[in-house]
């Protein structure tokens, strides 16, 4: 595939210092990803500071326009970009996975792009005119995750360009290829240094967080690198966009139809192989239903195939990494040390490579086991069985985060008024996961703050100024 060469030569690096990255799927060699340093990001913040200015006087119609040069360009480059982060990430090409990940951020790109943000008139009454208006941050520093690299990435970059801002990116270790990629084909529409990405360890992303130079840090990842972002940020009173773990909760109230949301279900649980942070990560399922629920979910499951990536037919990958994998095995083996009915999965051949477990289906589970209080992120789902909706509502409710949530029925009122009592950033009805680019999106509780995606994500991008007068 000369093209697929042609891009992952373009962010090889010829000097310096190198690590080779692993496809999770086979543990065969990926490519070279640079090692960079602190002193890298130095000069990358120097020259997004040089990059800044030009650009912000640019204003929103010729920024948005440069945003659509660059959704073209992932366009073009759509099938290289997707093989190389299958290889990287795990996830298969087909499904809601690395295909879908690459147009997803044509489509962001475009939807930033044409999102309105005109200033505010907030008081006119002859003799007080006062107006809103958003000016750049400056330099932004966006620091990523492994389970959705580019698509992440490009929520990050996008808002912070239209608005008038440079960025510096810090990609995960474990995907550092996938966003040199995505950079590389979107720098071609951008001005030099506006746009940069630091591969490099903690020591970078620390210094990112705490650097006088950057305004505003945006991160998805754990609660526990958030707190620590939020320490390291505090001397500089930095700006924060934190989307933190999840642990989402689904509750199917009685009057719902198994049958018919069971494919719902599963792709809320197990998009990604459950490496997403809103996932649908614990299901409490009424008595009434329970059984019924748990057949169908299951049948569903089990016809998913689950491979290689660039296989063609494969719908669900590998863990992305060890680690990640041992923590799935653990809690799947508690659930099962403790007594839970295991109804599908939870059988993994170590003897193949890569790190693939199976997809997961752990009944008949207390509450208070650690594969339903834990973040699994991965593909096991605990079904817990519930007798009233009060009941469901406050286990729903009992874990100090709320990133998503969702409400499956055949009553869409009645599933609203349950919603309204769930403490989360997002409570999807009759769906899991589902995200926008014209809807907030942001966390409750441990979560994280602040929001992203439409005006209000063009908003935590900038500064507010009032004009009085």
């Amino acid at each position: 595939m000369e093209s697929y060469d042609a891009l992952l030569a373009s962010i090889t690096p010829t000097t310096g210092e190198t690590r080779t990255i692993l496809d999770p799927a086979t543990g065969t060699a990926v490519g070279e990803a640079p090692v960079h340093t602190v002193e890298d990001l130095e000069r990358a913040i120097a020259a997004a500071q040089a990059a800044q200015p030009a650009w912000a006087a640019l204003g929103h119609d010729a920024r948005s326009a440069a945003l659509l040069k660059a959704a073209d360009a992932v366009e073009r480059s759509a099938e290289e970009l997707a093989h190389l982060l299958s290889r990287e990430q795990g996830k298969p090409l087909n499904g809601p996975n690395a295909r879908f990940e690459v147009g997803a951020c044509a489509a962001w790109l475009r939807a930033t792009a044409g999102t309105p943000l005109d200033p505010e008139t907030v008081v006119d009454d002859g003799e007080t005119r006062a107006e809103l208006h958003y000016r750049p941050i400056g330099v932004v520093g966006a620091i990523g995750p492994w389970n959705w690299p580019m698509m992440i990435t490009i929520w990050q970059i996008a808002p912070a360009l239209r608005m008038g801002n440079a960025v510096v990116v810090k990609p995960s270790e474990y995907t550092p290829l996938s966003v040199l990629a995505l950079a590389a084909v979107i720098n071609e529409e951008l001005p030099e240094g506006l746009l940069t990405v630091v591969s490099g360890g903690r020591d970078v992303g620390a210094r990112l967080a705490e650097h006088r130079a950057i305004g505003k840090v945006m991160f998805t990842g754990s609660t526990a690198t958030g707190k620590a972002i939020i320490r390291s940020s505090a001397d500089t009173v930095k700006r924060l966009t934190l989307e933190l773990g999840g642990n989402d909760a689904g509750i199917v109230l009685p009057d719902a139809d198994p049958k018919a949301i069971a494919e719902g279900l599963f792709w809320g649980a197990f998009i990604n192989t459950g490496q997403t942070c809103a996932a649908l990560k614990r299901l409490y399922v009424h008595d009434s239903l329970y059984e019924a629920v748990c057949s169908e979910l299951t049948a569903v499951a089990a016809a998913m195939p689950m491979g290689v990536g660039l296989d063609e037919a494969n719908v669900l990958g590998p863990l992305q990494n060890r680690a990640q994998y041992d923590i799935v095995a653990r809690l799947v083996d508690a659930a099962r040390d403790s007594g839970a009915r295991i109804l599908l999965g939870g059988n993994p051949d170590d003897g193949q490579p890569g790190y693939f477990y199976p997809t997961t289906l752990v009944a008949d589970i207390d509450n208070d086991n650690p594969l339903v209080a834990e973040e699994q992120f991965g593909p096991a789902l605990p079904i817990i069985r519930y007798s009233t909706v009060d009941e469901a509502i406050a286990k729903a409710n009992a874990l100090d985060v709320g990133l998503g949530a969702s409400v499956w029925s055949s009553d869409p009122a009645g599933a609203r008024d349950v919603a309204a009592r769930l403490e989360a950033g997002t409570v999807w009805i009759n769906k899991h996961g589902a995200v926008d680019p014209r809807i907030p999106f942001g966390g409750a509780k441990q979560s994280g703050y602040g929001l992203e995606f439409g005006v209000e994500g063009l908003k935590a991008l900038g500064v507010p100024q009032i004009i009085n007068g």
